[in-house]
């Protein structure tokens, strides 16, 4: 919070029109595909081949496919990440140091209500609530889910190390219970108020790395020291903590040390075109 309040618009929070996929992701996919990219869905990372430098050789998918190219960026939260990457760079300090760097269970909540509730605003609200960290009304603050009529909390249940195995049922109940005493005249545990219409419970075992002591030197740079391999994500080096913000940022910051590292990259890959075409004669 203090990194935001730092910032001159850090009060100011925005919120898609719709859902992420649609809204964020296809656009950036039709851009990439427009230039002459290409997009392949349901094609996780397995496994990282190396030459016998220790660079990288070629990425192998999960469908078996093989793909090859002058830079290689792995966008995997930390937690996964740190399943990927291979023997031969477990001792190298930059990747030795993401062992600090581990990941928090996160739950996010959904509750669509019969009524509209009062006291809620166009604006992500941070919490008073020991369990719920931020909320917001989409109904409100999202095109997509506009009602005049009804009201749809999206809330973060934080922290969650001791829910995240509990049924979705009992972490209903206790956000109601939170949520009763953060809406008093609209809502109540035993829902003698507002009534819940539907939820949905999205767990996710490993999020965002855990903000320790120390962990801050533990984030790395975009720019790997392994020439043409590169790293993105929220955990990456960048002034934000772990959040779509950092994120975003840190996929810039990739970009920008792969651009500036260009005609390195280029005649390394002159270099492994050569000493093929010995190797083929």
């Amino acid at each position: 919070l203090n990194r935001f309040l730092q910032e001159k618009h850090g009060s100011k929070m925005a919120f898609l029109d719709g859902n992420p996929p649609e809204r964020l992701c296809m656009p950036i996919a039709e851009h990439i595909q427009s230039l002459g990219g290409e997009v392949r869905l349901n094609s996780r990372l397995q496994k990282i081949e190396l030459n016998s430098d220790g660079t990288t050789k070629h990425f192998v998918l999960g469908n078996g496919n093989i793909v090859t190219g002058d830079a290689y960026v792995v966008a995997a939260p930390v937690d996964i990440f740190k399943l990927l990457f291979p023997e031969e760079w477990k001792e190298i300090s930059y990747f030795k140091k993401l062992d600090k760097l581990v990941g928090v269970p996160v739950i996010n909540v959904h509750i669509w209500f019969d009524r509209k509730l009062k006291n809620t605003y166009d604006h992500l609200l941070f919490s008073r609530s020991p369990l719920l960290s931020v909320y917001a009304d989409m109904s409100v603050t999202c095109k997509e889910y506009y009602d005049p009529n009804r009201s749809m909390l999206e809330l973060v249940f934080a922290p969650a190390e001791e829910w995240i195995s509990r049924s979705d049922s009992d972490i209903i109940d206790a956000t109601m219970n939170e949520l009763a005493k953060l809406f008093p005249d609209e809502i109540s545990a035993d829902q003698s108020k507002a009534k819940i219409l539907k939820y949905h419970v999205v767990k996710t075992p490993r999020s965002v790395y855990k903000t320790v002591p120390d962990c801050e030197p533990s984030r790395p740079l975009q720019r790997s020291p392994i020439e043409g391999f590169y790293l993105s994500g929220d955990y990456t080096k960048q002034k934000y903590l772990a959040s779509m913000e950092g994120a975003v940022l840190s996929g810039k910051l990739c970009a920008q040390a792969i651009v500036q590292d260009c005609d390195l990259l280029v005649a390394r890959s002159n270099r492994s075109s050569t000493q093929a075409e010995m190797t083929t004669v």
